[in-house]
């Protein structure tokens, strides 16, 4: 049954951009730990203990261990925007967001529980995915993918790079960001594929 799903065109999408969606969602959260900033230019040093912005400032604090959550959320979305690393990073990234899902439904985090709930259901999805393949883990035959699939093409092992490069060197070099126009330029960049794609049409896919 999951073979067949994968071998449809439609699902194959859903998946290519789940990573890209997800992937630089962490990639973009990831460079302002590493840099060693906080989320926010205002100190939270004097929030009521207990509360999420008191939370997130005691982490800042710790320095080390800051930067290195944001090494493990480059990394994990790296992967996943990848694509050709994709089943890696669907690994890597399970536990970092069901560690920050756990934190957000912990304290009043306003909306950012559904994001988080959202994200990790996206992370769960890919992880079923790559099932066939995956479960070697526990010592089950696994069962190979056609390589010829659209997943499997170049060109969305391209466009994730420059995705990345585009997300995390827009974070770096920008303190103070607009959302809309970082996210404007990815789905700009992220519809080029799949233009090609369609014109090309199934002769590019092998179908």
């Amino acid at each position: 049954m999951l073979m067949k799903i994968k071998e449809n065109i439609l699902a194959q999408l859903f998946v290519i951009y789940t990573r890209y969606l997800v992937g630089s969602g962490f990639v973009f959260a990831s460079i302002v730990k590493i840099k060693g900033e906080r989320f926010t230019t205002v100190s939270h040093e004097d929030a009521p203990f207990g509360t999420a912005f008191h939370f997130f400032e005691t982490m800042y604090q710790t320095g080390i261990y800051w930067q290195f959550l944001g090494w493990g959320q480059l990394v994990a979305g790296l992967l996943l925007m990848t694509q050709r690393f994709a089943k890696l990073g669907a690994v890597v990234f399970f536990p970092i967001i069901l560690n920050v899902f756990v934190i957000t439904i912990s304290m009043e985090f306003a909306f950012t529980p559904v994001i988080t709930f959202l994200m990790l259901m996206a992370n769960l999805l890919l992880l079923l995915w790559h099932w066939d393949e995956l479960k070697i883990l526990l010592n089950l035959t696994p069962t190979l993918p056609d390589a010829n699939r659209l997943e499997n093409k170049k060109i969305w092992e391209i466009t994730g790079w420059i995705l990345f490069l585009m997300t995390a060197g827009y974070r770096a070099i920008n303190t103070l960001y607009n959302p809309i126009l970082w996210m404007g330029m990815l789905v700009l960049v992220g519809l080029v594929p799949l233009v090609i794609v369609w014109v090309k049409g199934k002769k590019y896919l092998r179908f």
